[in-house]
């Protein structure tokens, strides 16, 4: 038995195309509806009123993630299957040319000349697209765009995100409503920036500090407008 039957190894480079979406989902729903809350909340509103500013802000941000995750990872999709076919084209017109310059890639990566131009040849022989979308084009199947998958990672992740604020608005007294959304979400932040640094392979210290951080300036920002103003924001 191999080292590799007895031992596989999983990298975390395989969650990237699922764990960035939820992770920026999560944190910007916690975020956004915990700051809109707190921003409500500050101008002395109803309990009612802050309620359904919440909700209003769970919907229209997975609505706005879904859309916005959509289009850009199409985007991506679209740019990777251009490239694609361009080199589909290019192995198709001369193949010789293509062979010279999978060699030249990994003969600049540190393997000798006549070795590489045997790699590439045997490479070629079996995918050649594959080698060279790997190789040459830096696509591979953990870092290919999927746009459908991208966007429902992040609606769901950025509703679940903002569910905690709207049940401490539905359960905690009005007149520690601020305090209580507040620490709340401050500590859903830096649960998540655990939970994706532990995921990621990251460093935990730091991307608790760094969620909690900017969590904290967004909530005291919009608790700002909510009282300076002393309308519903």
């Amino acid at each position: 038995m191999s080292r590799l039957e007895r031992h596989p190894e999983r990298h975390l480079i395989a969650r990237i195309g699922w764990l960035r979406a939820a992770v920026l989902g999560a944190n910007d729903g916690l975020v956004s509806t915990a700051s809109l809350v707190v921003g409500v909340a500050a101008a002395d509103a109803a309990r009612g009123g802050v309620l359904i500013a919440g909700v209003a802000g769970l919907v229209a941000g997975a609505m706005s993630m879904a859309a916005g995750e959509y289009v850009s990872v199409s985007s991506q999709s679209d740019t990777e299957k251009a490239d694609l076919a361009r080199e589909t084209a290019e192995l198709a017109a001369d193949p010789e040319a293509e062979v010279n310059e999978l060699a030249a890639i990994y003969a600049a990566r540190g393997v000798e000349p006549a070795l590489s131009r045997q790699v590439a040849q045997q490479l070629m022989a079996r995918d050649a697209l594959g080698a060279h979308a790997r190789d040459e084009l830096g696509i591979s199947d953990f870092t290919t765009a999927r746009p459908i998958q991208a966007a429902l990672t992040s609606a769901l992740t950025f509703a679940l995100g903002a569910a905690p604020p709207l049940v401490v608005v539905l359960l905690a007294p009005l007149n520690g409503l601020i305090v209580w959304v507040s620490v709340t979400a401050l500590a859903g932040l830096m649960g998540l920036g655990a939970l994706g640094a532990m995921a990621g392979g990251a460093d935990v210290p730091r991307s608790v500090l760094r969620v909690a951080f900017w969590g904290v300036i967004a909530m005291a920002a919009t608790a700002g407008i909510g009282r300076l103003f002393g309308t519903v924001v």
